[in-house]
């Protein structure tokens, strides 16, 4: 079974393998994850080369029914983030 990896375990490894701290780690990742996550709202891009492309990609209003009532409801149209992981990277899972 595989093992979930949170930001301080994450930021234990980076620490490691910089020859950092875990505060300077953790405010790398910090500012990774905000930097991404703020170029995403402004519509934009970002292709991180070997690893992958984050996105925004609109889904349309449609329609969807109450599980609890077995009306029809109208699901608004929204935006949401989406990953598509590089060619290096999945084989690398593999």
């Amino acid at each position: 079974m595989s093992e979930i990896l949170n930001k301080k375990a994450l930021a234990e490894i980076v620490a490691v393998k910089l020859n950092a701290t875990k505060k300077d780690a953790t405010a790398a990742i910090d500012a990774v994850c905000t930097t991404l996550a703020e170029e995403m709202s402004k519509g934009n891009k970002i292709d991180i080369s070997g690893f992958g492309k984050f996105e925004v990609k609109e889904r349309s209003a449609r329609q969807g029914i109450n599980p609890a009532t077995k009306e029809t409801i109208q699901i608004p149209a929204t935006k949401v983030p989406a990953f598509k992981a590089a060619k290096a990277l999945k084989e690398s899972v593999k």
